[in-house]
């Protein structure tokens, strides 16, 4: 039976850039969950196999196909996929990363019972070749906006948010830390994300991501500190904060 418009619940957005190496094991993660979805890949005008990569699951009518004319960056690409996004839920799942099989059906799960428009997860961290190293990153059950700005604790691919409000607040900034800047507009306004303090994340640490280099991901998350409207002072104490979290965290 053909899913229809009506019957989509979550909308997968998957930003895609010279991930030929990971892409299928995102792909496969997302189209097993239990849930009615729509996977939304957004290809970059890669340069690599990546396309090729996606063509076999184009047969699935549950993912929809868009190559970027040129390269727009992970933040306009996310923002054409909610723009497409049919669901009443936003599920953001980077190419490189993968979900245990029931993410999403338990994430829904909580924000129902908590009516909630933000939830993500713990995630387990694993090398560049997919093996996971057995760190796992934990959440709080609750995070306010004030959580958040000692850490950015909410990693991108472990976020489902209500569609209207990923609509309110398009992602920008590309040259800092897009999502962190997103959640921390987001619990502004709306108060409380949600967390499952389990690792149905699968997060692959590379080098070449943002993440990854730990110098310029600091910089950057100053940089959100300012951008959001803090003062110098205020964005000196809380980098400090996220300076000591970072070095516990991967310790």
């Amino acid at each position: 039976m053909k899913q229809g418009m009506e019957d989509i619940l979550v909308s997968v957005i998957m930003p895609a850039y010279n991930c030929e190496d990971y892409i299928e094991q995102a792909i496969c993660s997302a189209l097993v969950q239990s849930v009615s979805l729509e996977l939304i890949i957004i290809e970059d005008d890669s340069s690599d196999g990546t396309r090729e990569c996606i063509q076999p699951f184009l047969e699935d009518e549950r993912v929809i196909y868009v190559c970027n004319p040129y390269n727009m960056g992970v933040a306009a690409s996310r923002n054409k996929g909610i723009q497409m996004a049919k669901g009443k839920y936003i599920a953001f799942l980077d190419a490189d990363d993968r979900w245990t099989a029931d993410k999403l059906e338990r994430q829904l799960k909580l924000m129902r019972a908590k009516d909630a428009v933000l939830c993500c997860t713990a995630r387990a961290l694993m090398n560049q070749e997919g093996k996971l190293t057995g760190k796992v990153i934990p959440v709080k059950g609750k995070i306010t906006y004030k959580n958040l700005l000692y850490s950015n604790c909410i990693s991108m691919s472990s976020a489902v948010i209500k569609r209207e409000a990923a609509l309110e607040f398009p992602m920008e900034q590309d040259h800092l830390h897009e999502d962190y800047i997103l959640w921390l507009t987001v619990l502004k306004k709306y108060g409380v994300a949600y967390g499952i303090n389990e690792p149905m994340l699968e997060y692959r640490v590379s080098q070449g991501s943002k993440s990854g280099n730990k110098l310029k991901s600091a910089k950057m998350t100053f940089g959100v500190y300012r951008h959001i409207g803090l003062n110098i002072f205020q964005s000196i104490y809380y980098f400090i904060f996220y300076t000591i979290h970072g070095i516990l965290k991967y310790i």
